[in-house]
């Protein structure tokens, strides 16, 4: 116990009497474990006084020591262990810091775990899990925490006889989860609930008792959410009455006093808002700012201490147009979303509302530029790597469009650099996590080999981690509970340790900016040698374009003034509904038939107005693309017109589109009428690439040797249960097959029922070319369980993110929707050939929506030949899919010879068919 502070004893000699008794027990002694575990709660209750976070630390010291000496069975064990988590809870809402949070669910869940049935202390152990979990749902937003939390605060109610003096603090916790869920679903019935319990909880209560101001603080806060919902003005005054009498009866140096002093204001605001009464603003302001000025430096809670205060003065502000409130609310809102505490989550909040109050100041101020730097900082923290990656993408849609909003502020501050630079930070970040994970790393294993291996191994168990999804429930038995606990406190644990070594990485010359985000000036350092990379840049202020050219010193800005955010989404609901009446008369390899397309067809209309000349829909939209996006940036390019005669192949673009336009068919933008016709495809070969950096670091790392493991892997699966059959797909392996078997190449073909799943998984480490040729399933719900349809049943994206396949090359996914992301997640590039690429493909053929089986044999035979042909067989190539682009573009044009019309049918058969990667 050498390590743990001498406490300080205000009240009486207790603590020092069993300080000093703990000191000088002999090592073994039978009652050193009691010893120990009393002198934690005595410090533990010390820090309730004092605050000193010394003395809960000491407290979480001592516990650790006595679980450590307790042995396996021992009846003492479940009290040590809950006394233990409830001292990591205190420090997790002291700090923040979420490793505590994890360490104590899982003393709790134990606790739990071996406590007898009918134990009485059983109903206080479940109500304190539920409350750690409730805490966790908050920071991750997970609702299967926040349904276990209901679940354990049910039982503790439940096994809790009436009348029982602790009946009361049980209905309060209850009540605040049953709040938490309703403030994540919007379902009433919970709020109404956890009010009723929580109005019980109060009546239970003696006048006088302790515990009376958490529980009016706590119905107050549940009757104000009702009021947000319902608009009843009693909820309201109700709430507000009892916030009162929270803060009358709470002592004053109370370490809750802050809290319900801000939570006061924030109904006194919302009256405010309802009544126009300016005493209720003026009150507000005077509560908050009382709660910040109360509360303890580094308290977690101070950033939302300061974002309340920030809103009402804002209000303030609205009504007085005083200049002082307004520079009042920007320094709430910065210092909010700049402090060094607090949940990623409530400072982003903070920082998003720095900046719409710096757009309030006229003429607009350069320091939005800051406030913008802040928020793109903050977006990665709020989908870090102790999520799961299920977990990062809920709350990656509640950031989406922000980097967006970002970039459109830069380019109307001229500053296209930092526009760069935010889009590639602020996007694509589950995506670059994956890439991140799989860095290659010769340079650092030159300079320290056991740093290196340590780094690939946490990698390792990091992506296992991130891409595992467990259940929850009441059919999970208690050890079940324990072991997923303890999948999360390692999963916590592993990221912390990612984050110490890449400290330890960056601490040595040379390694400084090891996997830090690139600043913009670095993203010009590795392009493509031939060819120009172009980043769109959407939002509802202003559409540009960002072109990047190896060799140029910096980014090229082309502003795009006829497009819009508008028109994007009247294009994009216009295709989609054309594709939908499509689809209804050739389903194609799409498995999964769009609800709003069972009714063959009735209903259906485009919002697009329609072409000019007679052009169909789909000919209009790729009109609007080619004039208002397309051409614009090819004559800022000043990219000629290729002569088609020639041999030659045009030169090649990557495009980055962001938002919306990601769901549009920028490589298909064109005028197409049988005599005077003009298209991307006369000018450029089209890639896609999910950001810049996916693009520059396959550059970087582009191998020029033969891959070891060169060749190519293809299946077909035309009856895959429960899916319509598609011959075509034997069709076309059987003519891949005819095209590459004379070419002494390594090729192999497995069909229908004869391959597995997990035979094609290993079939893609065994070879760096794969060819699917099925039905694939794009889940909106849950972009992780995206699939592969085959006989042996689905593969995932989730399954395919676990394997590394370093030596992989291309993939063609010869099936439906496999480029399609998630409208929620737009910026995200969750789909099936951007999981390809993150598994470690470097070019992926893919499809934006159905295709049919009567042109994708042609397609397929054509780009395999089309390779074959220009394979670098003085080089000892292989199979090589470098000119998989190319390949494409020329597999696509033979089918438009064939053709031979601008037709919606014509045109919908080949513009699916898209190449991602370098």
């Amino acid at each position: 116990m050498s390590n743990v502070p001498t406490p300080v004893t205000s009240e009486g000699t207790d603590v020092s009497i069993d300080w000093r008794v703990a000191q000088f027990t002999p090592e073994g002694h039978p009652d050193m474990t009691s010893r120990c575990n009393n002198l934690g709660n005595y410090l533990r209750r010390q820090f309730e006084r004092t605050r000193e976070l010394r003395d809960l630390s000491a407290a979480i010291q001592a516990h650790q020591k006595a679980v450590a000496l307790t042995a396996e069975g021992d009846s003492d064990m479940p009290l040590f262990l809950y006394d233990l988590g409830y001292s990591l809870q205190l420090r997790f809402l002291r700090t923040g810091d979420f490793r505590d949070l994890s360490e104590a669910i899982l003393a709790q869940q134990r606790a739990v775990e071996l406590t007898p049935e009918g134990h009485s202390h059983m109903p206080t152990r479940l109500s304190t899990l539920g409350n750690s979990l409730d805490c966790r749902f908050w920071r991750t937003g997970d609702l299967r925490d926040i349904s276990d939390a209901i679940l354990m605060q049910r039982r503790a109610v439940e096994l809790t006889p009436e009348g029982h003096w602790d009946i009361a603090p049980y209905l309060t916790n209850l009540g605040v989860s049953l709040r938490s869920r309703f403030q994540h679903t919007g379902d009433l019935p919970d709020l109404s609930e956890a009010i009723l319990t929580q109005k019980r909880a109060v009546d239970l209560m003696p006048e006088g008792h302790s515990g009376m101001p958490l529980f009016l603080y706590n119905l107050g806060i549940s009757l104000q959410r009702r009021f947000q919902r319902v608009g009843d003005l009693s909820d309201l005054s109700e709430a507000i009455l009892a916030q009162r009498r929270a803060v009358e009866l709470t002592p004053e140096g109370h370490s809750n006093m802050p809290s319900r002093l801000s939570n006061l204001g924030n109904s006194l605001h919302s009256r405010f808002q309802r009544t126009g009464d300016n005493s209720d603003i003026y009150e507000a302001i005077s509560s908050q700012q009382r709660s910040v000025e109360l509360a303890p430096e580094g308290h977690s809670d101070v950033p939302s201490y300061l974002t309340n205060l920030g809103i009402s003065l804002l209000s303030r502000f609205e009504r007085t147009k005083d200049p002082r409130d307004l520079a009042e609310v920007i320094s709430a809102f910065r210092t909010s979303a700049t402090s060094d505490c607090g949940a990623p989550r409530i400072k982003l909040e903070a920082a998003e509302r720095w900046a719409e109050s710096l757009n309030l100041v006229d003429p607009p101020s350069p320091a939005i530029m800051d406030a913008f730097d802040t928020i793109i900082c903050l977006i990665a923290l709020t989908a870090t790597l102790e999520q799961t990656l299920q977990d990062r993408y809920t709350h990656l849609q509640e950031t989406s469009g922000l980097p967006l909003k970002a970039a459109s502020t830069a380019c109307s501050f001229d500053r296209v650099d930092k526009a760069l630079e935010w889009l590639e930070q602020g996007r694509c970040l589950v995506w670059g996590q994956l890439t991140n994970l799989r860095t290659p790393l010769d340079d650092l294993r030159l300079h320290d080999e056991h740093l290196a291996d340590s780094i690939m191994e946490v990698s390792r168990q990091l992506d296992t981690a991130g891409s595992s999804r467990t259940t929850s429930g009441e059919e999970i038995t208690s050890s079940e509970r324990v072991s997923l606990a303890e999948e999360a406190r390692d999963h916590v644990n592993l990221a912390r340790q990612w984050d110490d070594l890449l400290a330890k990485v960056r601490a040595n010359p040379g390694f400084e900016n090891f996997l830090k985000p690139s600043p913009w000036y670095t993203l010009l350092q590795h392009l493509p040698e031939l060819g120009y990379v172009v980043v769109i840049n959407v939002d509802e202020r202003r559409c540009d374009a960002i072109a990047l050219l190896a060799g140029q010193d910096k980014p090229l800005h082309i502003p795009l003034p006829d497009f819009s955010l508008t028109k994007c989404n009247e294009y994009r609901m216009s295709l989609s509904a054309q594709l939908r009446s499509h689809h209804l008369r050739d389903r194609g390899r799409n498995v999964m038939v769009d609800s709003e397309c069972r009714d063959e067809g009735r209903g259906i209309r485009s919002v697009f107005p329609g072409g000019k000349d007679g052009e169909s829909i789909v000919q209009g939209i790729l009109r609007g693309l080619w004039c208002e996006v397309v051409k614009p940036i090819l004559q800022a390019l000043e990219m000629p017109k290729v002569d088609q005669s020639s041999a030659s192949m045009p030169p090649r673009i990557w495009w980055c589109p962001t938002g919306p336009l990601s769901f549009l068919p920028l490589h298909a933008a064109g005028i197409y009428r049988k005599k005077s016709s003009e298209t991307i495809l006369d000018y450029a070969v089209s890639s896609y690439t999910p950001t810049v950096t996916a693009l520059t670091e396959r550059v970087k790392n582009s191998r020029t040797t033969e891959n070891p493991v060169s060749g190519l892997f293809m299946t077909s699966q035309p009856n895959a249960p429960g899916s319509s059959p598609i011959p075509g797909t034997t069709t076309e392996v059987q003519s891949i097959y005819e095209v590459t078997r004379t070419a002494k190449l390594r090729v192999e073909m497995i069909e229908g029922g004869a391959l597995t799943v997990a035979q094609c998984l290993d079939s893609m480490e065994a070879f760096s070319s794969i060819h699917l040729a099925c039905h694939a399933s794009q889940d909106a719900a849950d972009p992780l369980k995206s699939r592969f349809l085959f006989h042996d049943g689905p593969l995932e994206l989730a399954t395919i993110l676990q394997r590394n396949l370093k030596n992989a090359d291309l993939a063609f996914l010869s099936a439906c929707q496999t480029s399609t992301g998630e409208e929620k997640l737009s910026d995200e590039a969750v789909h099936l050939a951007a999981g390809m690429l993150a598994a470690g493909y470097r070019r992926v053929v893919a499809t934006m929506w159905s295709i049919g089986d009567r042109y994708a044999p042609d397609v397929a035979a054509n780009f395999y030949q089309y390779l074959l042909d220009h394979r670098d067989l003085a080089g000892g190539s292989g199979f090589d899919g470098a000119e998989s682009a190319n390949a494409l573009h020329h597999a696509i044009q033979q089918l438009r010879l064939q053709l031979d019309d601008h037709s919606d049918q014509s045109l919908l058969a080949w513009i699916p068919y898209v190449h991602y990667g370098y």
